[in-house]
């Protein structure tokens, strides 16, 4: 089955063997907490997200934290972004069982922590878009995109996005 329309090449999960990315494990909890969501809501052939952020193989939040403009450099925050899309696809592909029933991404939007100064939002957030383009193929991953800055995110993330996608039929 190939899910990319641009290409007839392999899909997601074959193209991850290749690039030798590995997914992280699930985000840890500390004892006793309980948050009230879905990582990922499947509706029909629609695929929410909620707001992913960087995390490292173990599944623990990645480092460095803090804010793009102060204690960021801008690379660190590409890369943060591009380890958010792993941890995304991580939620993905426990949730739907595999990446390849994934048809396209929809919407993606980006909020990176930053200085009110700081503007270069959309080099960071496509750190996200890159990967998931070097996973799926250009067309399917192109989607909808927002790259907004804020004055904090959870835990002093550099990142945190969200995402809508389609399912195959």
């Amino acid at each position: 089955m190939h899910v990319n329309s641009d290409s007839s090449g392999p899909g997601p999960e074959q193209r991850l063997r290749e690039l030798g990315l590995t997914l992280p494990k699930p985000f840890p909890l500390p004892p006793g907490v309980v948050i009230p969501i879905a990582w990922v809501c499947v509706d029909g052939h629609r695929v929410l997200t909620s707001g992913h952020g960087p995390q490292a193989p173990d599944g623990s939040l990645a480092e460095p934290l803090g804010k793009l403009g102060a204690e960021l450099t801008l690379e660190q925050g590409i890369e943060a972004a591009r380890l958010t899309a792993l941890s995304m696809l991580g939620s993905l592909q426990r949730e739907l069982g595999s990446l390849n029933r994934i048809k396209r991404w929809v919407r993606v939007f980006g909020m990176v922590n930053a200085t009110p100064d700081f503007v270069q939002h959309t080099p960071v957030i496509n750190g996200f878009s890159n990967q998931i383009a070097e996973v799926f193929g250009f067309e399917s991953a192109s989607a909808a995109r927002c790259a907004v800055g804020m004055s904090s995110l959870p835990m002093g993330m550099p990142v945190e996005i969200e995402a809508e996608l389609e399912l195959l039929e």
